[in-house]
């Protein structure tokens, strides 16, 4: 909409709204055998010949009536890869600005070919930045003078 701001969200925001105030291993439970009431992942795709990304909105929804955030495509976010960053940090969203020497960006979600161990919530994954990748996408969050929408 005009007037708005869009931005990637950083890996807390991901991880935030893919919790939706959750403390599940996936949005939809803690059980893998139903990962596929909310995901597209490996069983459901890959395994069946399916090696693609699916349209979104087909699955469950979270408790914040967001579709899809495990599996389908990893998703990128703003922050730089670090291994020991976020999991250090006391913020509410940190955010991590400093370049690695490798231009790695994190993705969470998983991918329409993992299996649910990397589909987990907590699931981090890096890929170097303007690499292209078919098991990759995007969000956007709209941005508001006081923060996120």
């Amino acid at each position: 909409k005009p007037g708005k701001r869009i931005a990637v969200p950083t890996e807390a925001q991901w991880e935030d709204a893919c919790r939706a105030d959750g403390k599940t291993t996936f949005s939809c439970g803690d059980d893998p055998a139903k990962l596929g009431d909310c995901a597209w992942y490996c069983k459901n795709t890959y395994n069946k010949g399916e090696k693609y990304a699916h349209s979104v909105g087909r699955k469950k929804p979270n408790a914040f009536g967001l579709y899809d955030r495990h599996g389908n495509v990893s998703e990128w976010c703003r922050d730089w890869y670090d291994d020991e960053f976020y999991s250090k940090q006391n913020n509410v969203d940190p955010e991590n600005t400093i370049k690695n020497k490798y231009r790695n960006r994190v993705r969470r979600g998983g991918e329409a070919v993992k299996n649910p161990k990397d589909c987990r919530t907590a699931k981090r994954e890096w890929s170097t930045s303007g690499r292209g990748w078919y098991g990759s996408g995007f969000r956007v969050v709209v941005v508001s003078d006081s923060g996120v929408d």
